[in-house]
């Protein structure tokens, strides 16, 4: 089976979504549930492999994903062949170019071409009867991990109950105005010691109100700032922010295209690089350019608030591509995140260990949660 080409029998997407208690809140908006698009891929030999794409924003965008998903790209690419997944991701790109221009949604459709890129990752692996996370050349099964997405209201609270899951480092949303924020930073650095805390901004400030704004957060120690202007502002804005910053900055998640990721890997502006697997690239592009950002004496952390599978998968990439980078995992309730995440789950003094099962290492049970499907 190994040897022979991968071939595509069907691809399907599922729309679910988990109603919150309590918002999840951003710089930018609040989410009031958690969507989550699995993607179901299966080849000519009935080897089946599971996928995500990335659906947060806007907030009635997860369905229209799924349809492209289901609609677009599943006929489309019925019965394609290809020696390794990453042709396949390129013909999809390709294919979908003009309408993804014409419709102005390049941004959907490479987030719906990246799931469906993890789902044949997955099936690709499997039929290696190798774990995808070896067969992106990794040697350790073992990775870090940090508790994100926690909020500026509650925040010790959620803090507490992270650590208590066994999470040793911590990131804060950042952007509620600057005594809200070195409260919450003040308070987290006090419960975690001299543990790793990360800040997000969320592209929350101007350049003027980030060189203002970033020196009153040198005193908590932080591992790293994210995203405190818009990522698509100009490159000497960030360059001027870096150095007046004094901490690492990060960035990444809303880098689209590989031109994008050389400029951030130029110079060191950048120190640490965020690509997010289930939103452009998949793994056939993001696995490259995670090898390139550690060749550029950067970090590489990816990027992940989503469901189970997605971050599952994002655990593979960092065990394959290796370095001292840490993955993402929102300390929010979630139990699309929790019941499908397989060994990321099981969290041991802020690592998880991934196992010697082919692919993912995880085949989800989608009918556990069709209470919550949508589409």
């Amino acid at each position: 089976m190994t040897a022979s080409a991968l071939v595509v029998r069907s691809i399907e997407a599922r729309c679910y979504r988990y109603p919150l208690e309590a918002p999840v809140v951003t710089s930018f908006g609040r989410m009031l549930d958690r969507p989550a698009v699995f993607v179901k891929a299966t080849d000519e030999d009935g080897v089946v492999g599971f996928g995500e794409v990335w659906a947060n924003f806007p907030s009635t965008g997860a369905e229209h994903r799924t349809r492209i998903v289901n609609e677009i790209l599943a006929p489309m690419l019925g019965g394609g062949k290809a020696q390794h997944p990453s042709e396949l991701w390129a013909m999809a790109t390709q294919r979908t170019s003009v309408l993804a221009l014409q419709s102005g949604e390049q941004g959907p459709f490479a987030q719906a071409i990246a799931g469906i890129d993890l789902a044949l990752w997955d099936i690709f692996a499997r039929r290696h009867r190798t774990p995808l996370w070896r067969l992106l050349g990794g040697a350790n099964a073992t990775i870090k991990v940090y508790a994100s997405g926690l909020n500026p209201t509650g925040t010790r609270r959620m803090a507490e109950a992270a650590l208590a899951r066994g999470h040793r480092a911590l990131k804060l949303k950042i952007g509620f105005g600057t005594q809200t924020d070195c409260a919450n930073l003040a308070s987290l650095r006090a419960l975690i010691g001299d543990g790793m805390l990360a800040v997000d901004a969320n592209q929350a400030w101007t350049l003027q109100q980030a060189c203002e704004i970033a020196p009153s957060l040198r005193d908590y120690g932080l591992a790293w700032l994210e995203e405190p202007i818009r990522a698509d502002c100009p490159w000497p804005d960030w360059q001027k922010l870096h150095d007046v910053a004094g901490m690492p900055l990060a960035a990444g998640e809303n880098f689209a295209g590989r031109d994008a990721f050389r400029q951030a890997l130029a110079d060191d502006t950048l120190g640490v690089i965020q690509p997010d697997i289930a939103k452009w690239g998949g793994i056939s592009a993001c696995a490259p350019i995670a090898r390139e950002i550690l060749a550029a004496g950067k970090r590489f952390c990816p990027h992940y608030l989503g469901g189970g599978i997605g971050l599952l998968a994002s655990a593979h990439v960092l065990a394959g591509i290796g370095g001292d980078g840490l993955l993402e995992v929102d300390a929010n309730d979630n139990p699309l995140r929790e019941e499908f995440c397989g060994p990321v789950a099981a969290i041991a003094d802020g690592r998880v260990s991934l196992g010697e099962d082919a692919g993912l290492g995880f085949v989800p049970d989608l009918a556990s949660i069709e209470r919550y499907r949508t589409a």
